[in-house]
């Protein structure tokens, strides 16, 4: 949950320094959304599937990337027959 101190809630909105900042501002970014909208499954769910977006895009383009150079770099721990899409 993004229970963060008080003086760092100004700041975490736009510019989060730690995982808890982190939470805070997309909650921030969530409640202020749904606010906005009103409270009701359809703009709840809009909300959950943006967020489901932004994760897998995210995940795409920024960590599999990263991942990738790991494996290169240090190896793989899967067996072939495991990844070779059999």
């Amino acid at each position: 949950m993004p229970y963060i101190e008080q003086e760092s809630r100004d700041r975490a909105e736009m510019f989060p320094r730690t995982p808890g900042e982190l939470n805070f501002a997309i909650t921030r970014l969530l409640t202020g959304y749904i606010a906005y909208k009103g409270q009701n499954y359809t703009y709840m769910n809009d909300a959950l599937g943006a967020l489901e977006g932004a994760k897998l895009e995210f995940y795409r383009r920024v960590v599999v990337p990263y991942e990738n150079a790991k494996r290169e770099h240090n190896g793989d721990v899967y067996p072939s027959n495991l990844t070779s899409g059999a």
